[in-house]
């Protein structure tokens, strides 16, 4: 299958033909393919990720703030986080397979690049970019609400936020890039019925510590309490 002809398919596999197939070329470029063929002057996505990157937080953000009239500007921010994380992107990004329409160079595609969260979240935050670019914001919407958002529309708003370390990650990561560090500094208690203390480290300060009778547990709850220090507490949603 041709360049082209491989382009051809992902466009009818998102229901949207670009005028410009250029756009979605280039979003389907990765810099390390880009790196790879300097000499033939490729553009890589990584402007049109940016793009994306702010058309994605408006059009989640007017979706939400559509759908609960009642909650505050901190829990709507909370949720739209939860919504356009990696994780969330890279999953819808595979449901919809951009991993087989992605050029990588050769070493980052020899180490897993195509199934990469990081690589196939940027690489639909960069289809949203050149579909605004070549389209209009109707056209963005449209596909965002049949593909990320129709992934989470029926989800109650207090299931989005049930993970607190992976909301703790999403939130200390806006300024450091850095993720929590967890860490063991306690285990009494017998075997069948041990109690566990775990603290969160970020950036070498202890934001939080935690007990429960699993590691995972403590972990959890550890996220929980950073997460009201640093005034993101997501209890309000239980």
């Amino acid at each position: 299958m041709t360049r082209e002809q491989s382009l051809e398919e992902f466009q009818n596999k998102i229901d949207y033909t670009f005028i410009d197939p250029d756009l979605i070329d280039i979003a389907l470029t990765h810099s390390s393919y880009a790196n790879e063929h300097k000499d033939k002057q490729v553009k890589d996505n990584e402007r049109l990720e940016f793009l994306g990157d702010a058309i994605l937080d408006l059009i989640v953000s007017e979706y939400l703030f559509k759908k609960y009239p009642s909650l505050q500007e901190g829990d709507l921010s909370k949720l739209r986080a939860s919504i356009v994380c990696e994780a969330s992107l890279a999953e819808t990004g595979k449901d919809l397979g951009i991993g087989d329409y992605i050029l990588l160079g050769k070493g980052e595609e020899m180490n897993g690049g195509k199934t990469r969260l990081s690589i196939v979240a940027d690489a639909f935050e960069a289809i949203t970019g050149a579909m605004f670019i070549d389209g209009n914001f109707d056209e963005v919407r449209k596909f965002l609400t049949n593909t990320l958002i129709a992934s989470v529309k029926d989800i109650a708003a207090e299931d989005l936020y049930s993970d607190y370390k992976t909301i703790l990650q999403i939130e200390v990561q806006k300024g450091s890039s850095n993720v929590p560090v967890y860490n063991v500094i306690d285990a009494t208690g017998p075997d069948h019925d041990k109690v566990f203390v775990v603290e969160v480290v970020q950036d070498g300060k202890v934001i939080g510590k935690g007990k429960g009778k699993s590691k995972r547990e403590a972990e959890q709850n550890a996220a929980h309490v950073a997460l009201k220090v640093i005034g993101e507490d997501i209890h309000v949603f239980r």
